[in-house]
């Protein structure tokens, strides 16, 4: 047999089992998405429906009554504004919103000589928001100062009234929003509002509490 093609044999056998032994590296690809921050101000337009469950009705001195009520409902529409903290690296962001809207919530009732209708023109909060984020979506609770406007008609034989009062109270709900640009998110949210009570006409006392869920889009300015 040829030395040489032993020689060789051997050499390609030593080889492969030096190879045998060398541990097995892998390979994997690492996929690194940025991470969405939510720090900043940010500017929005919102949109919903509100409903009544509750209605306070009384006269100054006398007493009240309170019955439940979705007689009250309509839709809005207005702008928010706010403020996010996040830290980096945190899942946790905290912040401020205000918003405000021109609103057709109303009510009217009639009656043989008698008619009645409850108008809420225009409402908003102030509220501190906190949540936690889980890649683009933002889970969040939110809970602060509620106020409206509502403007009361009534005729009574003939004779028409009108008064306007300035409702305070709070609010607390929750929502998710979604950051589906790196300067826009869009929202979902409901809130719960408890607008106080307020004397017309010298003597009607009026109070009622609203459920409102809305959409809404943000546009968040220097990501």
């Amino acid at each position: 047999m040829n030395l040489r093609l032993i020689a060789l044999a051997l050499l390609a056998t030593t080889t492969a089992a030096s190879a045998a032994d060398l541990p097995a590296r892998t390979y994997k690809a690492q996929i690194v998405s940025p991470a969405y921050n939510w720090s900043g101000f940010y500017v929005g337009a919102m949109g919903g429906y509100a409903w009544s469950d509750e209605v306070t009705v009384g006269i100054t001195g006398i007493g009240t009554v309170t019955g439940a009520s979705d007689a009250l409902k309509g839709g809005f529409g207005g702008g928010t504004i706010g403020y996010n903290w996040q830290a980096p690296g945190s899942q946790f962001v905290f912040g401020l919103e205000a918003d405000a809207a021109r609103a057709g919530i109303q009510y009217s009732e009639v009656a043989p000589g008698v008619a009645v209708s409850t108008k809420i023109q225009a409402f908003g909060t102030v509220t501190g928001r906190a949540g936690f984020t889980l890649s683009n979506a933002l889970i969040y609770g939110k809970a602060g100062y509620a106020w409206a406007s509502n403007k009361v008609d009534a005729t009574i034989l003939g004779l028409s009234a009108s008064d306007s009062q300035f409702h305070s109270g709070w609010a607390a709900g929750g929502g998710v929003e979604y950051g589906f640009a790196p300067n826009w998110s869009a929202k979902v949210e409901y809130l719960y509002a408890d607008l106080g009570t307020q004397t017309y006409f010298g003597g009607l006392e009026l109070g009622t509490t609203l459920h409102t869920v809305k959409g809404g889009i943000n546009y968040r300015f220097g990501y």
